[in-house]
């Protein structure tokens, strides 16, 4: 037997946890399938960022809708996710990086946005007292923080089964199809039809995409991270580099998180990852450098997770190019986890309103479908 309801969403990460949440709130019964569990992936295993430092231009407007949600997360979900906005900081190493940064914030204040602020070295030693006297200075966006990813996705999942959600979990969605003004899934021996489908698979995303004849040129990655022994605390806002991508955070135990950009090998048919332990080590040389007081640290475990990068490093968000009522929400490209809030907020607009006051114009999958647009 076929079970109707009102839309159907595949991938239980953040964004589908957030979308199915969302739809709920807007009086909508979806249900959420999800092959592993929530969380499982890259929603809950990455380096937990929330900042709209440092975004790219097009998805701007949706980092900062999803910031105003994180501000009152406690309140979405009952659950604090350990948000804590001490803010987040990229350091320039040198005079032309520093360079680089006023010429981003001039760009981002003549576009009306101000969330992003450059800063000397004064500065830049009073939010991070640590780091190398080298530095000149940087930006920093100072609303920005950071939160527990797998607290958070399973906090959206929750929340939305309590709303009225069906969750299915550790059964892959299959023959996804469309029938009669259907979308029709299988999970398992179960089968649900809805108006609705929502494509928020993450890594499996583009193939849904593919086989429903929107394919996106999106590559499977597997950024890395790492956690080191306790050191005495020195840090409180989240650091990023970009000349030598690097970022990480000192929770209150003393331990200190560290991800730099480099990608492990990822598997996803057998959802596994190798990890790449040269470039874990060009990262943990970085810090040893930039900062001394971790000279002592010790790394004491080391991950990655499965995740979607798009050619443009832009996510893909919002309508089918090609099918009523299939929407698509992936490919959020190793920065995703800020945006999962807001995306899922936009998305319910989308399929509830048929709109969404929030600009999310050049993430849309016609970008790469410029015939049927």
């Amino acid at each position: 037997m076929t079970r109707l309801v009102d839309a159907i969403v595949v991938g239980g990460g953040i964004h589908g946890c957030s979308t199915a949440l969302h739809l709920c709130l807007a009086g909508m019964k979806p249900v959420l399938i999800e092959k592993d569990y929530a969380g499982r992936h890259a929603s809950g295993v990455n380096a937990g960022g929330v900042r709209q430092l440092a975004r790219h231009i097009p998805e701007i407007p949706l980092s900062i809708r999803s910031m105003g949600i994180w501000e009152r997360i406690s309140e979405l979900l009952d659950d604090d996710c350990s948000f804590e906005s001490h803010g987040q900081v990229l350091v320039a190493e040198d005079a032309a990086e520093l360079a680089t940064c006023r010429a981003r914030v001039a760009e981002l204040n003549a576009l009306g946005f101000t969330h992003e602020e450059l800063i000397d070295g004064a500065e830049l030693r009073r939010l991070v007292p640590a780091v190398a006297d080298s530095c000149p200075g940087g930006v920093v966006s100072r609303r920005d923080g950071a939160a527990n990813p797998a607290q958070t996705t399973t906090a959206f999942r929750r929340k939305a089964a309590l709303l009225g959600a069906t969750v299915c979990e550790g059964v892959a969605a299959s023959n996804i199809r469309q029938r009669d003004g259907l979308w029709q899934v299988d999970v398992g021996a179960d089968s649900f039809a809805a108006p609705v489908l929502v494509n928020a698979a993450g890594a499996w995303a583009g193939r849904i995409a593919a086989d429903l004849g929107e394919p996106v040129p999106v590559e499977t990655v597997a950024p890395m991270l790492m956690i080191t022994s306790r050191v005495p605390h020195f840090i409180d806002p989240v650091v990023i580099l970009r000349g030598r991508k690097l970022s990480f955070k000192q929770f209150a135990n003393g331990t200190v998180l560290i991800g730099g950009g480099h990608l492990a090998t990822p598997d996803q048919d057998r959802n596994e990852t190798v990890l790449d332990w040269r470039g874990l080590a060009v990262s943990a040389r970085t810090v040893f450098e930039l900062f001394p007081v971790m000279r002592d640290a010790t790394i004491v475990r080391a991950w990655a997770g499965i995740e979607a990068k798009t050619k443009d490093d832009l996510p893909v968000l919002g309508p089918s190019a090609r099918h009523k009522g299939l929407y698509h929400q992936f490919g959020f490209s190793l920065h995703g986890f800020q945006l999962g809030p807001g995306a899922g907020a936009v998305m319910a607009e989308l399929i509830v309103n048929g709109g969404t006051q929030t600009r999310i114009g050049e993430l849309g999958i016609d970008r790469f479908h410029p015939s049927t647009s």
